[in-house]
């Protein structure tokens, strides 16, 4: 259905020119003359919406990364049992591959699994065992869970049949004590991703107030606030983290040392982003409308977050979807070193702790599948963010 400015357009008579048709030249069509209209009249981030939607890759990377947002946010309805809970009957079981169509009909199933004691290294060798069919059901009932933190819930994406009650299924296997590796790392997404959004606002926000300072006012606040920039940046990051969270006390919680580890983080990663304001904000601070407003009686608060901010706002949210995968591979490498988050905190730095020695892989090389899924969301998310950057470029 067409609009009132599109009928108009469409019922108003072409103007002719002369000499436009002897030169060989045709005038726009009616569908052409509205599309170039509504361009001209479009406001900022359709623009930039209709820049980044013709950039398939990033549309792709970011159907990913809705579908990891939605698993940080409800974790447990993804998981099939508690992540925590120990199997000792059940350690290094191989993962059970989930099958949807069984001879031709849509009736999700894995299969069995049959474990062996060897008789040279006493070790439970489990194997896939064929012969039996486990029916796996989407939406049922299984183990608590917390929702953001407010209420209860025992709903669940998947998991065993109601007639298969007690019984267990591994998606992506156990661990050396029995735990769901699957579960575990839907858990692990949650505070992996968390601890890059936490720390990107955390340094996103520090990186506009020391910046626009600095550009803004200029002076002994700038010089101070640059020779910080450039000591932080002088520094080497790797020793800086470890001394950082090798000095956090090992009595501390898990709640504290997220905390630390978010704050760490952010205290590190601002530098970049606030001398880029600095240097926005050196270029507009002479702008005719920052000094019409400055005329005009606003204050500096107004001035600067009112009418100099939003003018790169979207180069700001570009910066931002490419700092969070950046956070989120500090955070993995001090939690596989033993730096960061420790258990029984579940992230997937310390999920990949269970992959350090060539034992535990060639055991279980499945353990490392927790790098799989730090691979794709930083891809993603790095694809995301060059899509943004190009589509909020107006001059690319």
């Amino acid at each position: 259905m067409a609009t009132s400015h599109e009928r108009e357009v469409l019922t108003a008579p072409i103007e002719r020119r002369p000499g436009v048709e002897e030169a060989g030249v045709l005038p726009l069509s009616r569908r052409e003359a509205i599309k170039a209209e509504a361009f001209y009249v479009a406001p900022n981030w359709k623009l930039v919406w209709w820049r980044f939607r013709r950039h398939r890759l990033a549309l792709v990377s970011s159907v990913v990364v809705l579908a990891v947002a939605i698993i940080a946010l409800v974790p447990g309805f993804f998981s099939t049992q508690d992540p925590n809970a120990t199997y000792a009957t059940e350690l290094f079981i191989p993962v059970q591959s989930l099958h949807f169509f069984d001879n031709g009909r849509l009736r999700p199933f894995v299969y069995g699994v049959v474990g062996k004691r060897n008789p040279k290294s006493l070790r439970m060798e489990w194997q896939i065992d064929t012969s039996k069919k486990i029916p796996v059901r989407f939406l049922t009932k299984g183990y608590q869970y917390k929702v953001l933190g407010l209420f209860t819930a025992d709903l669940h994406l998947l998991g065993p049949a109601p007639a298969e009650e007690g019984t267990r299924i591994h998606l992506l296997g156990t661990d050396r004590l029995g735990r769901d590796q699957w579960s575990r790392l839907m858990h692990g997404t949650q505070v992996s991703l968390s601890i890059g959004l936490v720390a990107v606002c955390l340094s996103i926000f520090l990186g506009i107030v020391m910046g626009g300072i600095s550009g803004y006012f200029g002076g002994v606040a700038d010089l101070i606030i640059q020779r910080v920039i450039e000591i932080l940046q002088s520094l080497p990051p790797i020793p800086i983290w470890m001394a950082l969270t090798a000095a956090l006390p090992r009595t501390w919680s898990v709640e504290q040392v997220y905390f630390a580890i978010t704050v760490i983080l952010s205290l590190i990663g601002w530098t970049t982003l606030a001398r880029e304001v600095r240097g926005r904000f050196l270029s507009l601070r002479e702008e005719d409308f920052v000094v019409a407003a400055r005329l005009a009686g606003c204050s500096q608060a107004r001035i600067i977050f009112r009418h100099m901010l939003p003018t790169f706002a979207s180069h700001i949210i570009a910066a931002s979807t490419l700092a969070i995968p950046v956070m989120i591979i500090n955070e993995t490498f001090l939690s596989f070193l033993g730096l960061g988050l420790r258990p029984p905190a579940i992230s997937w730095g310390v999920l990949l702790q269970e992959a350090q020695n060539l034992q535990s892989i060639a055991l279980a090389p499945w353990l490392l599948l927790p790098g799989l899924a730090v691979i794709i969301t930083v891809l993603s998310l790095n694809i995301l963010g060059d899509g943004l950057r190009d589509a909020a470029d107006p001059y690319h």
